[in-house]
């Protein structure tokens, strides 16, 4: 009996660590490898400032802000993903490049700075066949963002100037402005595209825009979310016909950047941006579910904390995995655009 009794203990305590083991496999949810991309020196360089990326026609376009302040020409980049992919694999491998010249951007500027608004710069970029959106970032006071399209021919990509859509920015509940309101986010929905604002974390807010890509509706039609996305959501791409993947990042910093704070009741997202020692920058990337006109969302991973304090502000689906991109800042001068690839792995 003694013996049975033996066997038994230890086939129960098998059990029990294979489910703990089961367990802890669970909760650590998909795993990504992380692969550098060696840059060229041009597109390595801070002050591009890159805002978003998109893969169309086996190409992944990098959209910098453009914020025009020495009146240069606005511009984008493009890899051939093939030539990204042997980069990963042969990191001696010099990556080629091509720009696509942003004809007639300062025109935009100018129109914006007519209607009494401020252009700060480009946040946002989809690209569909030959027709490439854009969203304008505005500086707080304005009272709009802005949508702009137009088409790439050869190495140019040519606005027009004559569909500039204004889309009006919320405000809070006592009327006043909103820090960084603007769109960060644009992505294909079926046939429409779907806008999302950097910061969701008013009621008013709280919410996606649904834009037919003609430009002529009237009013903007809405899409719920049904829990607030905290801190900053400042990029999105497509991963299947209902489903998005979007940065959630959260900077530490000061000022006007303490608007992404959670409140102090706020428990489960205090624990995830504070320590004894203060804020901390903190990252993850989320799946966001469209259905039945609603959204929702939830956590898909956490940066690693060495890749947490770069300002991730672009994401591209592609294969098995993610393109991101980060703008200027990372964790110690001199600041640098770094791209990553995290390839899935489980």
């Amino acid at each position: 009996m003694k013996t049975n009794t033996k066997w038994i203990f230890l086939l129960l305590s098998l059990v029990l660590l294979a489910s703990l083991s089961v367990a802890k496999a669970a909760g650590q949810g998909i795993q990504f490898g992380i692969s550098t991309i060696t840059l060229p020196d041009e597109i390595r360089n801070p002050d591009n400032e890159f805002s978003g990326l998109y893969i169309s026609a086996d190409k992944l376009f990098l959209l910098p802000e453009n914020r025009l302040e020495h009146q240069e020409e606005g511009k984008l980049y493009v890899f051939n993903l093939s030539d990204l992919d042997r980069q990963i694999k042969d990191s001696s491998f010099r990556l080629p490049f091509s720009t696509v010249h942003i004809k007639h951007l300062n025109v935009v500027k100018q129109k914006i700075k007519a209607e009494g608004q401020a252009y700060e710069g480009l946040e946002a970029i989809l690209v569909s066949e030959d027709t490439v959106y854009l969203s304008v970032e505005s500086t707080t006071p304005s009272s709009y963002c802005y949508l702009l399209k137009g088409k790439l021919e050869n190495s140019d990509l040519i606005i027009d100037t004559q569909s500039i859509l204004p889309v009006q920015k919320p405000l809070r509940k006592d009327g006043s402005r909103i820090y960084n309101a603007g769109f960060e986010s644009l992505e294909i929905k079926d046939k429409e595209i779907i806008l999302f604002y950097e910061f969701n974390g008013f009621p008013d807010t709280n919410n996606a825009l649904i834009l037919d890509p003609s430009f002529t509706q009237k009013k903007l039609q809405t899409a719920p979310l049904l829990q607030s996305i905290p801190f900053r959501l400042t990029d999105i791409t497509r991963t299947s016909d209902h489903h998005y993947t979007g940065i959630n990042y959260f900077y530490k910093g000061g000022g006007p950047d303490t608007l992404y704070r959670p409140a102090k009741h706020e428990l489960s997202l205090t624990k995830l941006v504070q320590d004894a020692s203060g804020y901390h920058n903190y990252c993850r990337l989320i799946d966001i579910e469209y259905k039945e006109n609603t959204l929702s969302w939830k956590t898909l991973w956490e940066f690693p904390p060495e890749y947490a304090a770069y300002n991730w502000e672009g994401i591209a689906t592609s294969k098995n995995g993610y393109f991101i991109i980060n703008d200027r800042y990372t964790p110690a001068k001199p600041y640098h655009t770094t791209l990553l690839y995290l390839s899935r792995g489980n």
